[in-house]
């Protein structure tokens, strides 16, 4: 029997990129999607995370439980503190689109250097204009050129976390721009949920 993963989504957008993760690091599990594009569009237009949508949030974890799922995943990070509240009451992980890339990051060699060193590791962050628009588009190639010529602007970084699953899609185009690690939010969190779950990471 295949361990089921419910994954749960905002944006149609996210659906395909943690698919393909799931295809090449933990191919053996069941992906079930559960979308409601609705919550995005009111996050959007209410501007601030209300207690209806943590409640909504919360319905749609419980309800990936009771299909079976050993875990759940949801791919959109405007939601964080209401997943964070499913999470405290499900008894199957549950977790926020980025937290196992930012731990991927944070457990890298570059920390550690940085500490020894008494420095302080820092975070800087860019959205690419118009990335997102060209995705939703349909214009897939576009998308994946404006990321990638973004990304030299991280050069002196250690390491460059493409945050949304959406952008997953440029990491091998980015990885053509920079000698740099390229983690990804889809990736990362395959790789967490697999360890977590069967106890054996991916390979």
């Amino acid at each position: 029997m295949k361990t089921r993963i419910a994954l749960i989504h905002a944006v149609t957008v996210a659906v395909a990129p943690v698919e393909e993760a799931f295809r090449q690091l933990w191919p053996e599990a069941e992906c079930a999607n559960i979308l409601d594009d609705s919550l995005s569009l009111d996050r959007e237009r209410d501007g601030v995370l209300t207690e209806a949508m943590k409640r909504r949030i919360c319905a749609l974890a419980e309800y990936g439980a009771a299909t079976g799922a050993a875990g759940a995943l949801f791919t959109c990070s405007a939601f964080g503190e209401a997943i964070e509240a499913a999470a405290a009451r499900l008894p199957i992980p549950v977790l926020k689109p980025n937290e196992a890339m930012f731990g991927a990051a944070l457990e890298a060699e570059f920390r550690a250097m940085a500490e020894a060193r008494g420095k302080r590791a820092t975070i800087e962050t860019y959205c690419v204009p118009g990335a997102m628009a060209a995705l939703r588009a349909g214009d897939r190639g576009e998308h994946d050129r404006l990321i990638a010529e973004a990304a030299p602007r991280f050069a002196d970084c250690d390491a460059v976390l493409l945050a949304h699953f959406s952008t997953s899609r440029a990491a091998a185009q980015v990885g053509t721009v920079l000698d740099r690690p390229v983690l990804t939010s889809p990736g990362s969190a395959v790789a967490k949920l697999k360890a977590v779950i069967t106890g054996v990471s991916p390979t």
